[in-house]
Formats: C-alpha cells, structure tokens, sequence
C-alpha cells in the first residue's frame, strides 16, 4: 500500500523535476540510532529516520516523501494497536490455536522476547516526524499567498501525539524526545519520563493551534481516500484532554470535529444504521442489518462511518501486511483455527440487555425471555461475530472443519482506528464526567438535537450552565430523530439503538437516579457513574473487538481511583464462574496499576 502512495505523492507533486530527481535518487535515509541512553530498547540499527539530501525539507517532493515515510512506520505498530487494546480487556478470550505471544498478552506475562512488545517501532515514528516537525519549512507560501506544507505540518504533529499517547498508555512513563535524534551521541542523553497527565498536557498545547487546519488530500490510492490515513486533530485533542480529566474541554473538541468534518457549520450525524428484528417476526428469529456493512466500506462521504485507518498491504511478502483478519476469521491462512473468540464477559453483556421492537400493530413491545439465546439481548453482537457449526468443508489434508467464523469488522487489509460511534461515545462520556449525565444518556438513548438539548437537558442544570450547553449546536434541520415511520430523512438515533430495537421508548432503559439522595451534589454524583457504567457497556456493545477496551476501562478505573474497576472486569473474562482461573492464568496483581504496563526499560 505504501508503494503505491509514493506513486501517488509523485504524481500530486506539481514540482515535477524535483519528483523526478527524488524518484531516480530514491528517498535517502539516515542510519541512526534511537535514543539509547534508558536501554537498548531506544537504539536500533536499521534506517530510521527519512529526510532529503541537505537536512532540509523545502520542497513539495521531499516534504510528501517524508510523510509517507512517517506512514510506512505507522504500518509496523498497527496490529499491535487492536491487539493490546482489546486482548488484555474483557469482551475476547484467546484459543488453543493462538500463538504464545498472543497468549501472554492476554495474561500480562509479555516478555522482551514478544513479538508486540517493541517500543522502538513506537520510538521510529516519533523520531521521523521529530525531524519533519523540526525541518519543514512552514514559511514557504504559494502564487496565492497561502503556506504550501501546513497541512502536512499539522498532520504529522497529530501523528506525534497519537503515538506517544500509544506508547505512554502502553508502558506507563517512557523517554520524552521532542527533538530529533540524529547521532548516537544524542542517543545516549538522560531523557525525561513523562506519565500519561505529562504527555498530555505537552499535546494539547503542541496541537491546539492546529485544530482549523484542513488533512491533506491527495489521489486515491487502490480505491481508497487517502484522507483516511490521517488523525483529525480535534479528535486527537479529544482524546488528550479527556485522559487529562478535563471534560469540558474534551466534549469541545468532540463536537468540533462533528460539527466541522464535512466543512464549517456542518453535521455528522450518527445515522440510523442498526441491526433490528423485522417488524412481523413473531418468532424473533428474522432480522435486517445495515450495521455490519459499514465495517467493510472504505469510502469517504459525508454520512461514512470510518474516520481514520492505517493501510496495510495486499500481500504478506510486502513486509506489513495485517494479520488481523486471519487471527480474528477462520480462513484458509490460519487451517480455519481462529485464535480469538468473543470472551463469556461479552456475551453476558450482550444478552443483559433488552430490546425493543415497533410492532406491526403500532406498538411498542419488549423481547420475549423465552426466545433463542442466539437472538437474545443487543443484536450487535451476533452481527459482529458469526459462528457457522457442522460445516461440510474439508481442507486438503482431509480433515473437516468442524465450524468456522467471521468477524464482520475485520473484512479488509486495513487497520481501522476511529470511526464515528467512538466520537458520540467519548463525548457522551466527556459531557457525563463535565457534570452532565442527562446530556450523556440522551446520546445513548435518543440522541440529540437542539430540541432534545433545551428540552431535556438544559432545564436541569443552573442557568450558569445554560451558556456553555447552549453552545453544542445540533440544528433540528438537520439532526433528524428517527421514529417510528422510518422516513429517509431522519439520520439520528441513540446508539443503543443501533443493537436494542427502538431506545428512545424503552421504558427499562432510564436514567440511573436514587431520589432517596436528598444532597443534590450527591445525587448528581450518582446519576454521574452510574451513567459512566452504561457508557462502558455501550462501548463494549459497539466498539468490541476494535482495540479500544483495555483503555477504556484503564482510563474510568483511574478517574475513579478505584484499580478493581479493571481489574475485577478482567478477572471475569470467562464469567464470575470462571474468575479463580483467571487469577491463576493472570499471573500479576491487576488491583495493582503498576502491572497494568508493559516494562519499557527490559
């Protein structure tokens, strides 16, 4: 893939004898090391960093160049960013077929040796877009007067500050470099560690300025917009602030990116895509799903789902290709031996759940208990993860395959990171933790509009709040509420929706509240987590299996300064039945956050 956006950055490159020198010379490279001075970890041989003849990046061939450098580096930690985010957590179990590596992940017993344990390849991205930060001429203007490499400049600080927020949630405190590292005797200085809060703070003041910069757009490449293969800024400023614990402004950047991905003053709506029970099914067993199909779909369109991906290559000999899909799938690849599987955690959540279904009849009906457990609870999970049993495929050897299995999300080559539902649920949870749980919850179950907003929002908070709820601006006009008439032009749903039937007339699905809690600061704490507890199990519902889960319950564990909150969550991955043998599997102490992190300094 990354072959393939060099020849697209050749053609983009309107200086076309400066591509043509850069395509016969090639790309030159500095053999470098990174930053020992901690441990070897920081020093690695081979070609690190990417950069023209004379340290300088000053024209269109060698700035582009070195972008698409700094995005083949993307490439080599892309995998590891599902796995580790999603295996350590609660919602997948690994099989007997899963190689060791995979294995010790699941029971924090990661070792040097670890093939996903390497955070020089986290370090080699850094370092080369150290050196374009530091290198690029962002003064150079075109015949138009407007900055020629600013979109490149604001992108590759986004893709900074994304990993350095990987590596620090990954291994704890870690070596901070914001210079580049060019000898190896500036490999060998004492660097400072910086913590999560450090690297954060750090970030939101390196990227804030950049928040109206648009991503660079060039050709597509195989089909696919390479907008994709960028972070918006604001969703990353999101993201920084949120783990700051500064909610207010995190739900700011959250609605920024919505209210301007398809241009100023513009929506991004949640759409009404969902998996729901056919409406004359009195079995309970026939459903539609206009769900799944976005996991597949790589377009970029102003209602499309996926957000950010990093490419991965088409064939496994290219260097980077994903192994997602044949640990995930049942494919030829891997004998139809899948190595990852829905954990019992996650299927308890799933069937926890109650759906709602519109009738024929003009009603508003709850899911029968007595229907197959199959169908049972969100739909989601049963469209995310097929399981076809007594299969009449054999394999060449002879030997049957006794079932096989697909996970929808894992259909294409590529690495997907953000897509929509991750955006409402982070605001949902920003606003929930900025002292705004009804705000929250009405994402969750009927999502908003300025209606929604001044009706059932704004009245129950002090005027002194009404200014700054005033300011998320969902126009009526354009945020459309689905009902029950199913009109093409309603384009907005709680995302309990999208596996639960109708939310929005779910009578059991309420807004946590203990009345009996006559403290108003008390009360409001109440509704405050036990409104977190429904965004966590929100996420699980929609975001399972995309390398999100681990995170997220680190990141509400430590706002709440309660280490059990993950850990006991983690313990019961095969089911509070099974949580003694997950404690001997798991060989650390989870209650403790110091075994929470990878050993960065092996």
């Amino acid at each position: 893939m990354i072959t393939h956006i060099y020849r697209v950055l050749h053609n983009a490159c309107p200086l076309s004898k400066t591509v043509k020198w850069m395509v016969c010379a090639a790309l030159f490279t500095i053999h470098c090391s990174l930053f020992t001075g901690c441990s070897d970890m920081l020093y690695d041989e081979s070609d690190q960093v990417i950069y023209a003849d004379n340290h300088s990046l000053s024209s269109d061939a060698d700035t582009l160049w070195s972008v698409a450098g700094i995005m083949n580096k993307m490439q080599v930690i892309a995998d590891r960013t599902i796995l580790l985010g999603e295996l350590r957590g609660d919602l997948v179990d690994v099989t007997s077929h899963a190689s060791s590596d995979l294995r010790d992940m699941a029971f924090f017993s990661m070792s040097e040796g670890n093939k996903y344990n390497s955070p020089r390849d986290y370090y080699a991205i850094i370092n080369n877009c150290n050196y374009f930060i530091a290198n690029a001429d962002t003064a150079l203007r075109d015949n138009r007067n407007d900055y020629i490499f600013m979109k490149e400049y604001a992108a590759v600080k986004a893709f900074r500050a994304w990993t350095y927020l990987q590596l620090v949630l990954n291994y704890g405190s870690v070596p901070f470099i914001v210079e580049p590292i060019l000898t190896k005797e500036q490999s060998e200085q004492d660097f400072p560690h910086y913590d999560i809060s450090r690297v954060c703070q750090y970030f939101i003041s390196d990227i804030a300025p950049y928040t109206d910069v648009e991503l660079p757009g060039y050709q597509s490449i195989r089909s696919t917009n390479s907008r994709l293969f960028y972070f918006p800024i604001n969703l990353i400023l999101g993201d920084l602030y949120l783990w700051a614990g500064q909610y207010r402004e995190a739900a700011q950047s959250y609605y920024r990116y919505l209210s301007t991905r398809n241009g100023t003053n513009s929506a991004y709506t949640i759409s009404t895509n969902a998996v729901r029970f056919r409406n004359n099914d009195s079995r309970w067993m026939s459903t539609t799903d206009s769900w799944a199909n976005m996991f597949s779909n790589e377009s970029v369109t102003a209602n499309s789902e996926l957000i950010t991906m990093i490419p991965g290559d088409s064939i496994p000999s290219e260097g980077n290709y994903s192994e997602l899909r044949d640990l995930f799938n049942t494919t030829e690849n891997n004998e139809y031996r899948a190595s990852i599987v829905p954990s019992q955690s996650m299927r308890n959540i799933s069937l926890a759940q109650k759906y709602c279904q519109f009738t024929t009849g003009g009603e508003y009906i709850l899911a029968p208990d007595g229907i197959d457990e199959e169908y049972k609870g969100d739909l989601r999970l049963r469209s995310a993860y097929t399981l076809t049993k007594n299969s009449n495929l054999h394999l060449p050897n002879g030997r049957r395959v006794e079932s096989y299995s697909t996970f929808a999300k894992y259909a294409t080559r590529n690495v997907h990171l953000y897509r929509r539902a991750i955006v409402y649920l982070r605001l949902a949870e920003a606003l929930n933790r900025a002292g705004f749980p009804r705000f929250a919850f009405q994402i969750l179950k009927q999502g908003v509009n300025n209606s929604v907003i001044l009706n059932e929002v704004i009245p129950y908070y002090d005027k002194s709040d009404s200014l700054w709820l005033s300011s998320f601006n969902f126009p009526n006009t354009i945020y459309i509420l689905e009902t029950s008439a199913g009109l093409s032009t309603e384009n907005t749903m709680g995302l309990h929706s999208r596996g639960s039937g109708y939310t929005d007339h779910n009578d059991t699905y309420v807004l946590p509240d203990d009345t009996t809690i006559t403290d108003p600061s008390l009360r409001l704490q109440y509704q405050i987590e036990h409104v977190e507890d429904l965004i966590i199990d929100e996420e699980a519902l929609e975001l399972a299996f995309e390398g999100h889960r681990y995170y997220d319950l680190m990141r509400v564990a430590l706002r709440r300064n309660d280490p059990s909150y993950l850990a006991r969550r983690i313990y019961q991955r095969r089911g509070a039945e099974e949580e003694a043998n997950m404690r001997s599997l798991i060989k650390v102490d989870l209650n403790d956050p110091n075994n929470w992190y990878m050993d960065i300094e092996h």
